[in-house]
């Protein structure tokens, strides 16, 4: 597959891999999503939880848009790079703003409308490369790259400007969320319907690798929720033995996304042909991939309850987002699996068992320590984890040989020498 690019540009490869420009945008991301649980918890209440997870799925379609882009031209050379290196900032600050997307504090600036103008000014940065690296772009063709993020910086401009209108509170945090809803579905949806120039994966092994990464920066945000909660509290066993349950539970969701899913997804990807590439890109990374990192995002928000779970205060909030969280994450991550493959299919049961557990403990939890709930919720997906590694190891190996002979093959420099 090639493309026409203009100066200053250079295409993406099947061999080429996950640039550092590129990593160090998505570490804005980690902070980003730092931000989104602290919006959530601020509030404390379903509300809050509500906000955080439109946020997120704004900032998530943001994100992908460069990933989309960052398949077709290499981010660590010429323009792209310096695209990426002048939207990060950006990127920084719209991450600052998001704790009061919603909501303006008394004093400072007006900071949800900052808010919308960082996201129309990211999604602006990326409008510009995208149309710069498509020289064959028709007119129609960019007024369908802008109507939707115009549209929906609108509708987000007419949500900031809500709390300064004489409608009661009930009503104005209502039509808040619609407008904010509006707003996604203009993004995801009729971003998807309007006539749009073809899309295209240059490069399987790249897409997957971006993809890993972010999930890894999402799960970082779960340690990094643990250890600020846990800063807070005077040492203790209890302490010590939710932290350590934490790390387990994270690492159990690490292992069950990356030891088998990544194989089957850069397989299926480079297996398919390039109309059919672009849908399960679409389908099983763009889409699915949200609820992964929504899951992640309340079970951080858990974590961010860690008084709770040591005994110190008498909430259940935090084991609700640490079960549904993970439950979350585990569905999402089935219907992944199963819509990428159909050999792998068979093999997505022990996340169904394991959400179907979770869903069975979570109303036995309010009798129990919650420390001990946090007990059970490590306990099931470490079984998970250990159960679809038992169960997956000759596919595993499958897969693994398959993928070497194929960068093998694809790797114009000779076996084991990929251009980055």
């Amino acid at each position: 597959m090639t493309t026409s690019l203009r100066r200053g540009l250079r295409p993406v490869t099947e061999s080429t891999r996950v640039s550092t420009a590129e990593v160090f945008f998505d570490l804005v991301f980690v902070f980003a999503f730092l931000q989104v649980t602290t919006l959530m918890i601020a509030e404390d209440n379903d509300l809050g939880v509500l906000h955080g997870l439109l946020v997120l799925s704004l900032l998530w379609w943001s994100w992908s848009l460069f990933a989309w882009l960052g398949n077709r031209v290499r981010a660590n050379y010429g323009i792209a790079r310096l695209t990426l290196l002048a939207t990060t900032p950006v990127m920084f600050v719209l991450a600052v703003t998001t704790r009061e997307a919603f909501q303006d504090s008394p004093g400072g600036i007006d900071t949800p409308l900052w808010f919308v103008g960082c996201y129309l000014a990211v999604r602006c940065c990326y409008l510009i490369l995208r149309l710069y690296s498509s020289p064959e772009l028709r007119a129609r063709d960019v007024l369908a790259l802008t109507v939707p993020p115009v549209v929906a910086a609108g509708l987000l401009t007419g949500a900031a400007l809500l709390p300064r209108t004489a409608l009661p509170t009930d009503r104005m945090l209502a039509a808040q969320v619609l407008l904010w809803v509006l707003a996604g579905i203009v993004d995801y949806v009729a971003g998807q319907a309007l006539p749009l120039p073809p899309r295209m994966i240059f490069s399987a092994r790249h897409w997957t690798e971006r993809h890993n990464l972010i999930v890894i920066a999402a799960l970082g945000e779960v340690l990094i929720a643990v250890g600020i909660a846990g800063s807070q509290l005077t040492n203790s066993i209890g302490l010590l033995t939710a932290s350590a349950l934490a790390v387990v539970v994270a690492g159990a969701l690490e292992w069950i996304y990356i030891d088998l899913s990544t194989l089957v997804g850069e397989h299926a990807l480079r297996a398919a042909p390039p109309a059919e590439r672009v849908v399960l890109a679409r389908d099983c990374y763009s889409f699915l991939h949200l609820p992964m990192i929504a899951g992640i995002m309340l079970l951080a928000l858990g974590f961010k309850h860690m008084p709770s779970l040591v005994g110190e205060a008498d909430t259940y909030t935090g084991r609700y987002a640490l079960y549904g969280g993970v439950v979350t994450f585990l569905l999402a991550h089935a219907t992944f699996q199963w819509r990428l493959s159909r050999t792998c299919r068979n093999l997505i049961w022990p996340r169904l068992v394991a959400a179907a557990t979770l869903l069975a403990l979570l109303p036995a939890t309010a009798g129990i320590p919650a420390l001990r709930a946090l007990a059970w919720l490590a306990l099931v997906c470490l079984a998970t984890a250990v159960t679809e590694y038992l169960v997956s190891r000759s596919e595993r190996r499958r897969l693994r040989r398959a993928l070497v002979d194929e960068h093998e093959a694809s790797c114009p420099h000779g076996p084991g020498r990929a251009v980055s």
